[in-house]
Order: structure tokens, then C-alpha cells, then sequence
């Protein structure tokens, strides 16, 4: 999936895609946990992208996915999103959804959002246009060019704006925005999804120190509300967010547990902290 793909996923989706049909209010988390990956291998040209994976991330879960390039971070998140077809394993998003069976964009109907590292926002378009684009509706042509916000979207818009802090920015056109409002731009269109699960991919690259900050009270607020996966490989950013820490390597689970149980795993210590 390119940093385009998600939203031609959400914009371009077909009538028979899963809107209104597949949907995250239906997730069915009733033992708890939001996605589970079980065995999971996949390879590229011999190359064991995963191997044999299996990761269990709990309902409102804040979990951080940490390891060296090539671990396996990106690949594991394309199959979660449907990019990817693993050789062999099962991935379940609840008790009840295969997310093997889904296309791309009945994932994202089903209530898992993904955000790339670099922001990918309709720079020409106001903030309030790109949130109100992103707005979870019937996206063919004929229902968008007729498509106005109802009461409950309308409120919907605003919750999300105020959460990540662009109000004084929603007449303002995207592509003037700073890098870390634009992050926190594509956050919000996808928080206007309504998703259950968020991947994030690296979202403070590149930010300020006070970017930062505010990016790390803004998946604070998130979790609980919603179950938040981050990749990132600045480690001060997680020592802050993270409820629990999952490391990979060689495409599997080397270690797993708060962030200083695994800063002190020797293993971990060797093939990515001792770099």
C-alpha cells in the first residue's frame, strides 16, 4: 500500500465494499482482546518477512511495536490492513472478523485505520474540507456530489477537531499547516472514521520537541477510546505512550513487556537497544 492508498481505500470504495455493512460497532471484543495474529509467516523471494508471528493486543490497548529495520513492523501492519497475504496463519480482529477474508477496504470499513509516517492530507483543501472528506459515508460519485454533513456528523467534526487541537486552523488550507499539524490533520480524518483500531507508523518523525509532546497527550487521550499500535524507533516518544512494548526481530516476537523489562532483556540489548 502506498501513502496514498488509504485514501483512495476511503474515498474510492465501492458500493459493495463493506460501508454501512462490515462496521466497527459490530466488533465483537467480548474476551477482550481487539487483534490477535497467530503464526503468521510470510516471505518475499525467500526472504522470511515474518516468521511464524503471534501478538495479542488487549480492547484500548496503547501498545508500541519497537525493533531494527527488517523486523517485520511494516509487513506485519500490511497484513493487518490487507496489503499483504500471509503463507500461512490467521489474523482476527475481535472474536469474529477474519480479517484474511476482507479486501482493503472492507478492513477499513470494519474499524482499522492506518497512518503512514509521511502525512497524506489534501494539501489544496481547507482542514475543514479534508475532515469533512473523510467523514465515513457512501463514498460513490453520486451520493458524494450531493454529500452534506448531517447533525451527528456535524458533532462528530467537532469532537474530533477539538481533540487534536485544529480549531483555530479549520478554515486554513492543509498544505500551510506546520508537519505536526498535518500529522495530527490525518489523525483526526481518520479518527473521523470512527475506527476501533489505529495503526501508526513512526508519528513523530520529523516533529518538534513540542509536537512531540502534544502528539504523545494526544494518544494518551486516545487510548481506552480506542486501541492505538505504534511504531516508532525514538524511544524517549515511548517511554512516554506506551502501556506495553513489543519488540520484533527476524520477523517474530523477540521480547514483550513494559519498556523496562524489555530495555533490560540482554537479547534486546544486543540486536537493537545496544545500536
Amino acid at each position: 500500500m502506498t501513502e496514498l492508498d488509504w485514501r483512495e481505500v476511503v474515498f474510492a470504495a465501492p458500493a459493495d465494499a463493506g460501508w454501512g455493512h462490515v462496521r466497527g460497532d459490530g466488533l465483537d471484543a467480548s474476551h477482550g482482546v481487539a487483534l490477535y495474529l497467530d503464526d503468521i509467516s510470510v516471505s518475499f523471494d525467500g526472504f522470511r518477512a515474518l516468521n511464524r508471528l503471534s501478538l495479542a493486543v488487549d480492547v484500548g490497548e496503547l501498545r508500541c511495536i519497537i525493533g531494527p529495520n527488517g523486523a517485520g513492523k511494516t509487513t506485519m501492519m500490511d497484513v493487518i490492513t490487507g496489503k499483504t497475504r500471509p503463507d500461512s496463519g490467521s489474523a482476527w480482529f475481535g472474536q469474529t472478523i477474519d480479517l484474511l477474508q476482507l479486501r482493503e477496504a472492507q478492513i477499513v470499513a470494519a474499524g482499522i485505520g492506518r497512518k503512514f509516517q509521511k502525512p497524506t492530507v489534501f494539501e489544496q483543501l481547507s482542514v475543514r474540507d479534508n475532515l469533512e472528506l473523510a467523514c465515513k459515508a457512501d463514498k460513490r460519485a453520486r451520493c458524494s456530489l450531493r454529500f452534506r454533513l448531517d447533525a451527528a456528523q456535524r458533532a462528530r467534526l467537532q469532537e474530533v477537531v477539538e481533540r487534536v487541537e485544529l480549531q483555530p486552523q479549520l478554515g486554513r488550507r492543509a498544505g500551510d499547516l506546520s508537519h505536526g499539524q498535518k500529522q495530527w490533520l490525518e489523525i483526526g480524518m481518520l479518527l473521523m472514521l470512527e475506527p476501533q483500531l489505529l495503526l501508526l507508523d513512526e508519528p513523530v518523525a520529523g516533529m518538534t520537541d513540542a509536537e512531540t509532546e502534544r502528539t504523545a497527550e494526544l494518544f494518551a487521550s486516545l487510548a481506552g477510546r480506542h486501541t492505538l499500535i505504534v511504531v516508532e524507533h525514538d524511544m524517549e516518544f515511548v517511554r512516554r505512550i506506551a502501556h506495553k512494548v513489543t519488540v520484533l526481530h527476524e520477523g517474530s516476537v523477540l521480547a514483550e513487556g513494559s519498556l523496562q523489562q524489555v530495555q533490560d532483556d540482554p537479547r534486546v540489548v544486543e540486536v537493537y537497544l545496544g545500536r
